[in-house]
């Protein structure tokens, strides 16, 4: 009887991925990108939303410095700094950390989300640890590459790995549309379709909830960045403009703040260098 022969696993070679604070993936060319400047606001600069805050940057470190940490969520109302936080938590926590030992981020598009478990493949099993992040996420019917994020971030056989985690921000807490969600070409339950929505959303272990703002938190935000920009006008003139720009586009917000000061800044000639 002949004897049987191992049989070995070969791993590809892994393309180089460089030693940039931020990436962007092409999926079509497989590859990083590097990004020299994040487009951020520092992290002092996002009021009204405290709690989000804090867990975001303890899980962040958690998993910077080697720790166990969640994927997470961040959805809700438009505008109030969904994508600013994550990338402004990732600029504090590298902050005064060696070059070797900064994460890295690295931003997948909507549109990319299938090719999610081939970005896995290039990173597992490096030294570095990176976060991934996907802004508007979200899944329409008949859309079928959430599967690929379901079996990429925990379902697989092969699991996410343990140096990258990912955090998404979405208008919609269970990511799907409530109505239209099939399977083999067949209407699922209310009740399948709501447990549907509930298993890809329970793969991020924290859900941080953004909600609109009232007017003294709207105006706080405007405050701060006048301030940190030097933009010197009377506060009382600023307050009336800033409520008659939010009137006029019918929201309070972070984002409509932040436009609000640009357009003042232009006004004023003053240059806003973050």
């Amino acid at each position: 009887m002949k004897n049987s022969k191992k049989i070995k696993c070969k791993a590809a070679r892994k393309p180089a991925v460089g030693t940039c604070d931020a990436y962007l993936w092409e999926a079509g060319a497989e590859k990083l990108v590097p990004v020299e400047r994040v487009a951020r606001l520092p992290l002092a600069l996002l009021l009204g939303i405290d709690a989000a805050r804090d867990t975001l940057l303890e899980n962040t470190r958690r998993f910077a410095g080697g720790l166990p940490a969640n994927n997470a969520l961040l959805w809700g109302a438009r505008g109030m700094g969904k994508s600013s936080l994550i990338k402004a938590v990732h600029a504090e926590v590298n902050r005064n950390r060696k070059a070797a030992d900064r994460l890295a981020l690295i931003e997948i598009h909507r549109e990319d989300i299938a090719t999610l478990p081939k970005l896995l493949r290039l990173l597992r099993g490096r030294k570095r640890r990176y976060l991934l992040f996907c802004d508007d996420l979200s899944f329409d019917s008949g859309d079928t590459s959430y599967k690929s994020l379901k079996a990429a971030l925990e379902g697989g056989i092969e699991g996410r790995p343990e140096n990258v985690l990912f955090y998404a921000t979405s208008n919609r807490r269970h990511l799907m549309a409530r109505e239209g969600i099939e399977n083999d070409g067949a209407s699922l339950t209310s009740t399948e379709a709501a447990e549907e929505r509930i298993s890809l959303s329970d793969r991020f272990g924290l859900w941080l909830g953004f909600h609109h703002c009232g007017q003294d938190e709207f105006l706080a935000m405007i405050d701060s960045y006048c301030r940190h920009f030097g933009l010197d006008v009377p506060a009382e003139a600023v307050r009336t403009r800033a409520i008659a720009w939010a009137a006029m586009r019918g929201n309070r917000s972070g984002r409509v703040a932040w436009q609000f000061v640009q357009d003042l800044a232009g006004e004023l000639g003053k240059p806003m260098t973050v």
